[in-house]
């Protein structure tokens, strides 16, 4: 089969295609002929050189995937020859990627794809849902009528993480960078987007949230950007982070009593542990898209299989808004 490989860490220019051998699905895989996949900022940084949790080299990358399964596995009674499926289900240690035409997958991981998307569309979805999912459902228990404060409302994660505080009755607030992006929050649900060049997170408090603070502030952005985000929690408000990989002062943590959520989805795939749960959010979010109650935002660009690089380099200018695509077949 054909694939995009890398057989050295760097940037996007390591990217070859290469014929490899087509894998096989073991006891509990099925084959996916794959059809989509998505650009999420953990490839990139495996590509760059995770080696934490990046596959043996030479390695096919990427875990958000949508195609046609082809054969099953021992024991596999979910899926038949011709479902249509997606999920996030490699491109980390010890599996192998989408950036191929065919991918071996674990079924838990899986779900029957939204019948309403294209492949496409469905690729986008994965990895931030199931990491919005984690952080507002799993963690935070998101209750209705709580006010939740998603910051980046525009991103990969935070506008599914927009959609999906909406569904559980939440009073949903985005902060976004521009008025277009504002237009975006609003109509994937938001009920307030907030400029987060004009305020700061104590006016943001103090103009949206009776002073007080948030009950739950999502942080999809990482990096300084979670004091920001302890600052407009409430006292014993909840706080969920995606990047959390240095050193913090949780001093506000403290004097507020907060609970600090730190989210990374690919930890049942990296540990084997409740894969599962995956598979059932999936199956749930398609009943959700169906409805029209959620979808994907997809950037303007398209790109091929043999592109994949500059599907990274895309996503690495800060330019995409919604999540970058790659159409494999």
């Amino acid at each position: 089969m054909k694939a995009q490989i890398v057989e050295t860490f760097g940037g996007p220019e390591v990217f070859r295609t290469a014929e490899i051998e087509t894998p096989s699905p073991k006891a509990g895989e099925v084959l996916i002929r794959v059809h989509a996949t998505s650009v999420n900022p953990v490839d990139t940084k495996i590509r760059a050189g995770g080696r934490s949790i990046a596959p043996e080299l030479p390695a096919v990358l990427h875990g958000d995937v949508a195609g046609v399964v082809e054969r099953v596995g021992e024991g596999v009674t979910a899926f038949v020859p011709g479902d249509e499926v997606y999920g996030c289900a490699g491109g980390v240690k010890g599996t192998g990627g989408a950036l191929a035409e065919y991918m071996a997958a674990d079924a838990r991981l899986l779900a029957r794809k939204p019948s309403n998307l294209s492949f496409r569309e469905a690729a986008a979805l994965p990895l931030v849902t199931l990491t919005a999912w984690e952080g507002l459902v799993d963690k935070a228990r998101v209750q209705p009528g709580d006010r939740v404060l998603v910051m980046g409302g525009t991103g990969g994660v935070g506008h599914v993480a927009v959609q999906l505080a909406k569904l559980r009755g939440a009073e949903v607030f985005a902060t976004v960078s521009s008025e277009d992006k504002a237009r975006i929050a609003r109509d994937l649900g938001a009920h307030v987007a907030i400029d987060r060049r004009a305020l700061s997170a104590e006016e943001m408090v103090a103009r949206h949230a009776g002073g007080l603070g948030f009950d739950v502030v999502f942080d999809s952005v990482g990096g300084d950007n979670l004091y920001p985000a302890m600052t407009a929690a409430r006292p014993h408000g909840q706080v969920a982070t995606t990047v959390a990989m240095q050193t913090f002062d949780l001093t506000t943590a403290h004097v507020k009593g907060l609970s600090i959520h730190v989210v990374f989805m690919l930890v049942p795939m990296l540990y084997d542990l409740n894969r599962a749960h995956h598979g059932e959010v999936l199956a749930e979010v398609a009943k959700a898209v169906e409805a029209g109650k959620l979808r994907p935002l997809l950037d303007k660009t398209s790109f091929t299989l043999e592109q994949a690089g500059d599907a990274h380099a895309r996503l690495a200018s800060g330019q995409a808004v919604g999540k970058v695509v790659i159409d494999v077949a």
